[in-house]
């Protein structure tokens, strides 16, 4: 049996580690073998810490390191990645860039402390595009991560390796990060399920942004039990975060276990025109979004106006950069990725005016999407624009027929939700003509996880497509453009 626990669902392992029917180290020995056979087709997870997770898992069995045990997300031993923007104690992490190739730091992320604590195996570190920056996992230190579905193309970014090494079941769970999508649109790439959680519902520890909400630390999961059960062991008040905020007292697991419907969903393929897509991904999210109805829903066509979201989305972004990466860009221009130095320069030639003005843009459309919300108690769209392009590429070379006018032109249904605060999940609806995964993005009402997750549940259930993976690597070649 040891050999096939990689097929278990995260909460199917956690409930036989609990009753003591397998241990902590059966699944880190069936995960280490599932990596070994996988990896070389896809690249999702460079760098293994065996020998740490080994001992992790004989603390464990010892009796050891279980203080957490009995708490809301207590994963008593089960295997996860780690997103290589997050540090680990003693395990290399790089954040895809050749600057920090050797780096091994001596202290583990806040996020990481915290998911050790309640039971959580690292396994490995995830690929990454260097410092996050991509819509396509590569960087120069690791090279290329492929998609298991087709190996031909991307796995999406930036938590393309997390969403890898799930997809086929490399590790039970894998921690990532999100800006403009990066755990949404691998979600929708590789037809495994990706939270944005709203700002201050998990900590980011150590970043230098620590007062902005763009990016957030959140879960990826086969399933969304198994991301509920995440969440829990993610979400609560951090004293290294000042955004974060304490846990609900009924956990996220057991609002799915009791998940109730919503009454009124309102679906939207483009934002009323104001986002490019491609026609086959419009129609089968549309049709896909139409299968609330069969849990009791009802179902509208209807988006908030989103403005000018994306281009002030851009202007804080790039600011962002500035922040993170601007001693860098003075003293290694040359070993930056373009991607980096665009975002980087772009937020160094902005005027105070331009920034107030998108500060001013987003508030406005918050208080849009608060009166939407007051109408409609779940917002659905594509969770991408298109399907997985070539991995070759940095990003798809035009969505629904127009050109990209820069690498996010094709983020703006994942970064106006960004731009909200709004929690939001991607979660697999199907399959185009070429095989490819396609998925929905699911928005909620600010703060509200339990109902966001419910609602992912009740359709996950209706669609049945949880029960497909993990897989076995699929070659294959990239679709020609219709």
């Amino acid at each position: 049996m040891t050999n096939e626990l990689w097929r278990l669902s995260a909460v199917e392992a956690a409930t036989l580690l609990a009753r003591r029917e397998i241990s902590p180290l059966d699944l880190v020995e069936a995960s280490a073998a599932r990596i070994a056979a996988v990896e070389p087709a896809v690249n999702a997870l460079p760098t293994l810490c065996l020998d740490r997770a080994r001992a992790h898992a004989r603390a464990l069995m010892d009796g050891k390191r279980r203080d957490a045990e009995g708490e809301p997300g207590w994963l008593g031993g089960l295997p996860v990645s780690i997103k290589d923007l997050t540090d680990v104690a003693g395990v290399r992490t790089t954040y895809g860039s050749p600057l920090f190739a050797d780096h091994v730091p001596e202290r583990s992320h806040p996020i990481v402390e915290r998911i050790e604590r309640r039971g959580g195996i690292v396994m490995a570190k995830s690929n990454t595009p260097e410092f996050g920056a991509g819509g396509s996992t590569f960087n120069e230190v690791f090279g290329r991560t492929r998609n298991p579905w087709n190996t031909a193309l991307t796995c999406g970014g930036s938590t393309g390796g997390g969403a890898v090494s799930l997809a086929t079941g490399e590790v039970f769970l894998a921690q990532g990060t999100d800006h403009g999508g990066s755990l949404r649109r691998p979600g929708t790439y590789c037809s495994v399920v990706g939270l944005r959680p709203s700002p201050g519902r998990v900590t980011r520890g150590s970043v230098n942004n620590l007062f902005s909400p763009l990016s957030v630390q959140g879960p990826m999961a086969r399933s969304v039990p198994d991301l509920a059960l995440f969440l829990d062991t993610m979400a609560g008040l951090c004293p290294h975060d000042p955004l974060t905020f304490d846990a609900p007292e009924r956990s996220f697991s057991r609002a799915v276990a009791e998940a109730r419907p919503p009454r009124r969903v309102a679906f939207t393929a483009d934002y009323n025109g104001k986002m490019p897509i491609d026609r086959e991904v419009s129609e089968l999210c549309a049709a896909a979004a139409r299968r609330f109805e069969e849990i009791g829903c009802r179902v509208e066509e209807a988006s908030p106006d989103i403005g000018d979201i994306d281009e002030a989305f851009l202007v804080l972004r790039s600011q962002q950069f500035v922040v993170d990466r601007e001693l860098q860009l003075a003293a290694s221009r040359d070993k930056l990725k373009a991607d980096i130095v665009w975002n980087t320069e772009r937020g160094l030639g902005q005027t105070p005016s331009r920034i107030a003005w998108a500060e001013r843009e987003r508030a406005a459309f918050y208080r849009r999407m608060v009166a939407f919300f007051e109408t409609f108690d779940l917002l659905v769209t594509p969770g991408a624009p298109t399907a997985a392009f070539d991995v070759m590429l940095r990003h798809p070379p035009s969505i629904g027929g127009a050109p990209l006018e820069n690498y996010m032109a094709g983020s703006t249904v994942n970064s106006a939700i960004t731009m909200t605060s709004c929690p939001a999940i991607a979660v697999p609806c199907g399959f185009d003509a070429a095989g490819r995964p396609v998925g929905l993005q699911l928005v909620g009402k600010p703060r509200g996880e339990a109902a966001l997750l419910q609602a992912a549940a009740l359709y996950e259930q209706a669609t049945g497509l949880a029960g497909r993976l993990p897989i076995d690597p699929r070659p294959g070649r990239v679709p020609v453009a219709p």
